[in-house]
């Protein structure tokens, strides 16, 4: 029972009331029309020099991919004993981005190069993930937080915008609690931080409701099992068992069953992903979901402009009461098509709201 509590922290269905105030919006398909001046990144891939696994680990290492992004570099910078690896391009006020599990930075390629045009945007590997150190410990959300938090001084700045998606959205949203004198706005894409609220929904469906046929199906993760279990997955998947599960999840995840990434984009995280201290690494950050909810507690209510954009029916309407339980100037988006992977399967509507609200 004591685990089952634990993992289930993502999945609040309960919208807490209040007095406030909060604006909800519905970006339907047929807004999906292409503007010009917001076109995402279309990048190619080599198919040759592939290793035993059949993932071509050279062609997909930072180094490699990071030219398919014209204005983008790779940045490295030891901040509280760990060094953290980004990716930069643009100018402008500061923008960072922070991706999500099992993904890395490259989540946002589609979207880099369109934000570059008005904004100096750093995508931040934090701790554990992809070119990032991935220590013993700190994997909760405050403490990752206060990594990026060291980096943005290391950087010279002394407030940004921040946006964060997954794992990337918790400690973003950390990030903006701790460290409001130096969060511009904030952007969360289909989940918030956990919550005593998120406690109580089941990991798996009742009979006969398991339906992956209706596009925008309700999401029952039982992953967050499977990755709260101590040493576990890392001897099970690491390898090819660790891109069969990420398949999985890209298919479950994505609108209508159908990722949006293709085989290529599918095997950076497959490269990223594939050794047991990966693994380890990112299952961290599901085992320390209980301190997360802990710290929440001590946060204040966050003040600064807050958007949150859902996919699903059903992480739009957790994301959205969480942020009208905890912050007091937010914009709630429910972006239809949409699915988990909101930057790689609607990448020019993803653009165009950023540009709207960071402005």
């Amino acid at each position: 029972m004591a685990l089952t509590l634990i993992i289930a922290l993502f999945l609040s269905a309960c919208a807490g009331n209040n007095n406030r105030q909060i604006k909800n919006e519905t970006v339907p398909n047929s807004q999906s029309s292409p503007v010009s001046d917001l076109e995402y990144t279309k990048v190619s891939y080599s198919q040759s020099s592939k290793d035993d696994s059949g993932v071509n680990k050279k062609a997909y290492s930072d180094k490699e991919l990071v030219k398919k992004l014209p204005g983008f570099k790779n940045g490295y910078k030891k901040v509280n004993g760990i060094t953290l690896h980004y990716v930069e391009g643009g100018k402008g006020e500061p923008l960072f981005l922070l991706p999500g599990w099992p993904q890395t930075w490259y989540a946002y390629h589609k979207v880099m190069q369109g934000l570059a045009k008005k904004y100096h945007v750093y995508v931040v590997e934090y701790r554990g993930m992809g070119g990032s150190d991935k220590p013993a410990s700190g994997y909760d959300k405050k403490t990752m937080a206060s990594d990026v938090y060291a980096l943005v001084k290391e950087l010279g700045y002394t407030k940004v915008n921040m946006a964060g998606h997954d794992i990337g959205a918790f400690v973003a949203y950390a990030y903006a609690a701790n460290y409001p004198q130096a969060t511009t706005k904030l952007a969360l894409l289909d989940v918030a931080h956990p919550s005593e609220r998120y406690l109580g929904l089941p990991l798996v469906p009742p009979p006969g409701v398991y339906d992956t046929s209706i596009k925008d199906h309700p999401i029952y993760p039982w992953w967050f099992g499977l990755n709260s279990v101590p040493e576990l997955s890392e001897k099970l998947l690491q390898g090819n068992g660790m891109s069969i599960y990420q398949d999985w999840l890209f298919d479950y995840l994505a609108y209508g069953n159908k990722p949006p990434m293709t085989k290529e984009v599918k095997e950076v995280y497959y490269a990223a992903y594939s050794n047991a201290e990966a693994i380890r690494a990112s299952n961290e950050w599901y085992k320390t979901f209980r301190q997360d909810i802990e710290d929440l507690k001590t946060y204040p209510k966050l003040s600064m402009p807050v958007l949150g954009i859902g996919g699903f029916n059903s992480t739009f309407n957790n994301l959205d009461a969480h942020l009208r339980q905890y912050a007091s100037d937010v914009k709630s988006v429910k972006l239809d098509g949409a699915g988990h992977w909101i930057a790689e399967q609607k990448p020019q509507e993803t653009i165009k709201m950023f540009m709207e609200f960071f402005r």
